[in-house]
């Protein structure tokens, strides 16, 4: 009976959107308020569905190219399948419904939010929270559903069909045609996020610079032209991108995991299938734990501690899914595993899993530090805007690169010990126990741009000065836990890259990086300057979308007259086109760059090189991004600590301050950092290690044989002696050409 475990995966993914659908039904029932909040709510959601129009048209030719050439490429090679290419479209369908999730119940949730608050802090959070907690059972569930019910399928077809084993080329391939999955998730995760930024703070920074610096009026104001499309960019970048972005990191996660698992020989009560299974089961059963944790997440009154709440809902899942685990890993894991001749044991993978437990929540308390009001960082750069604008940047570069170091500290131990535990298999299965609470971690980051739309309805709206200050808690509260959100996400994505590298050198059939080799040194160097030209084009994009918008204010502004004194409604829609143009035009060449050079290196210069690459690449990226992410939340919530005023020297200042204007423009250099270029870095980590994932088998230096399971026994062995040499270390291998080199 053990054996028909699998078949409970995809029974997870439909509880997610089953409970998704109550949720998302309870938050359509809620009161919308006024006439004119409606027709606000109204013009955002309007451009939020143009953008998402315009961006599936361009990754709908883009998916259908990637697809033929996919399934061309899974002919070629007895690794693969042409089947990839259908895994590819499912895991981009799957991805772009994700965001449209998010982005759907989003724009329903604001306006709702915003009515709440004309009642109660209690009230408008659990809106505003719902509202996050359909985007993250979406998304969890599309994830599971979709990978559960892909390995059933390929399983059956490639695997029993054949009687091969769980060691064979058939299982091999099974798995190769599944990342197919994930690529697709991936590689339209990263259009949604790079495109999703720019649009965003595109307008963002066009609506700061002339409406609050030049014009002098709220950030949220109804004369200000930029102002629906500012709205609409939070929908965009921070909820429909971020839906797709860990949508794929979710997926990259589990399948890390099940690449590595692939390998493992064991006789178990699940026909040897029990370590690729235990990710997508601890996946499961996350979600089931998240949702306990939603029931968490209240305050009582109005002078509720919002953060706790969120926090509490978002420890009790991961504590449960964690003593969850080990009752699992207990009942499926056999007591003694090996991965390429490094032997652990059923506990063991435990311990791994509550490793990846404790970085993931050391990775978030950490951010929450540099990134949140009150705290030394952000305070210090309070402090530094009374000296200008120079100072002010000055402080928040310096931050962010401070708060590179606790974090990295914390990754390599957590690294360390993993593999100390359970090897490679113990670094993978660490992500995936980190990623079992995506749903919660999901939700609390969508319920900010929930609760900051709310806001600039009610500024919108001019409704009482109260319904503001509680969706300005709930916009506070939402910026560190975005933060944090990020800095999450950014761990998973190294521990996830390691373990995808790890299972791009089994299959490319390499037993080292060597990198006093030239050829691979040169790779490294290649690799690490790829995040720092990537940021630097997402960076720009924002800056010339953002000089457009400037002039486009500027000149409503200018020639229409009355719109200072609400005599003259502005052309909101030419501001929204604005931000979709240049966001679907500016995404094509940073996207290109992860999905080409990979392929480039691998086949000009062979897996090697590449390892070299994704090496560069890994370390590069997560340094940018963890410098980016916490530069931009701690400038963000120095400029709001403004809007309740900040004691400087003895003097308190507050909203149109000279130091004010100074924090503004900290924030608007922060901006691209934060929501652009900095969280498309874990994408650029996965995507490029998934692809070079896919090309393996293309570029291997070792042929596959044509059929494990029908080898005679003693050449079955060898096969599997062969594997056992394979790389074991924790982290990117590198190994000189010397006598004096010593196994792991």
């Amino acid at each position: 009976m053990e054996s028909y475990i699998m078949y409970l995966i995809p029974v997870f993914g439909l509880i997610a959107l089953l409970v998704m659908a109550v949720k998302s039904a309870w938050v359509n029932k809620q009161e919308c308020g006024e006439e004119k909040m409606v027709e606000l709510a109204s013009h955002i959601a309007a451009g939020a569905m143009a953008f998402l129009k315009a961006e599936w048209k361009v990754l709908g030719y883009f998916s259908v190219i990637a697809a033929l050439l996919l399934g061309w490429s899974g002919t070629l090679v007895p690794g693969s399948d042409w089947l990839i290419s259908i895994s590819f479209l499912i895991g981009a369908v799957f991805s772009a419904v994700a965001g449209y999730f998010g982005m759907k119940i989003a724009t329903k949730a604001n306006v709702r939010t915003t009515h709440a608050a004309r009642t109660s802090l209690v009230q408008a959070l659990k809106v505003s929270f719902t509202g996050g907690a359909v985007m993250g059972l979406g998304v969890a569930g599309l994830a599971v559903l979709g990978l559960g019910s892909l390995f059933i399928v390929f399983y059956h077809l490639f695997v029993l069909s054949a009687g091969a084993t769980v060691q064979s080329i058939e299982m091999e391939k099974a798995i190769e045609v599944l990342a197919g999955f994930s690529l697709g998730a991936e590689s339209i995760a990263l259009f949604a996020r790079v495109g999703g930024g720019i649009y965003t703070k595109a307008a963002d920074v066009g609506a700061d610079l002339v409406g609050k610096v030049e014009a002098g009026i709220p950030e949220d104001d109804i004369r200000n032209p930029a102002t629906i499309a500012d709205n609409v960019g939070d929908n965009v970048g921070d909820v429909a991108g971020m839906g797709a972005d860990l949508f794929g990191s979710y997926v990259a996660t589990i399948l890390a995991t099940m690449v590595l698992g692939r390998e493992i020989a064991v006789v178990d009560k699940f026909d040897g299938l029990s370590p690729i299974l235990l990710p997508m089961l601890i996946a499961g059963f996350g979600i089931l734990f998240s949702i306990v944790g939603f029931m968490l997440v209240r305050i009582s009154s109005e002078d509720g501690d919002v953060q706790a709440a969120l926090n509490r809902g978002n420890w009790a899942s991961v504590f449960l899914t964690v003593i969850a685990s080990y009752f699992l890993v207990e009942f499926m894991l056999p007591a003694q595993l090996e991965l390429r001749g490094y032997a652990f044991t059923s506990l063991d993978v435990f311990w791994a899993i509550l490793v990846g437990s404790i970085v993931g929540a050391l990775m978030s308390m950490i951010t929450e530090h540099y990134t949140s009001m009150g705290k030394r960082p952000v305070s210090s750069i309070i402090l530094q805007s009374d000296t200008g604008h120079a100072t002010n940047i000055i402080g928040g570069l310096s931050i962010g690169m401070e708060s590179t170091v606790l974090p990295i500290l914390v990754l390599a131990a957590g690294i360390y010990l993993s593999h100390y535990f359970a090897g490679l298999y113990g670094v993978a299965i660490a992500a995936s126990g980190m990623m079992a609470t995506t749903a919660m971690q999901l939700a609390i980051d969508a319920f900010g741009p929930i609760a900051d739309n709310a806001g600039g309805i009610a500024e919108m709206s001019g409704l009482p000065n109260d319904v503001r200050g509680r969706t300005d808690i709930l916009d506070a509260v939402g910026n560190t836990t975005a933060a944090t959100g990020k800095g999450f996400a950014i761990a998973s994505a190294a521990l996830t890259a390691l373990a995808l590298f790890a299972a791009f050198v089994g299959l490319a059939g390499i037993d080292s990086i060597d990198i006093y080799k030239a050829d691979v040194l040169s790779g490294l160097f290649v690799g690490a300057m790829i995040p720092f030209i990537f940021s630097s084009l997402a960076i720009a994009a924002v800056g010339r979308a953002a000089m457009a918008m400037v002039k486009e204010v500027r000149r409503q502004f200018k020639e229409i007259p009355g719109i200072m004194d609400y005599k003259a409604q502005p052309e909101y829609d030419r501001c929204v086109a604005i931000s979709t143009q240049a966001s679907i035009r500016e995404m094509i060449l940073p996207g290109a760059i992860a999905l080409l050079v990979p392929v480039f290196v691998g086949f000009a210069f062979g897996p090697e090189v590449l390892g070299g690459l994704l090496a560069g690449v890994t370390v590069s990226g997560v340094l940018m991004g963890m410098f980016q992410n916490n530069a931009g939340g701690a400038w963000d919530n120095a400029k709001k600590s403004f809007e309740k005023g900040v004691e400087i020297n003895g003097k308190m200042e507050y909203k149109g301050s000279d130091a004010h204007k100074a924090s503004v423009t900290g924030d608007t250099v922060g901006d691209p950092f934060k929501d652009t270029s900095g969280p498309s870095m874990n994408i650029l980590i996965k995507l490029t290690s998934i692809v070079s994932l896919v090309i393996a088998p293309h570029i291997s230096v070792k042929p596959h044989v044509e059929s494990f399971h029908d080898q005679k026994p003693e050449i079955r062995q060898e096969i599997v002696s062969d594997l056992s040499q394979s790389v074991s270390s924790s982290h990117f291998v590198v190994e000189a050409k010397s006598d004096t080199v010593q196994n792991n």
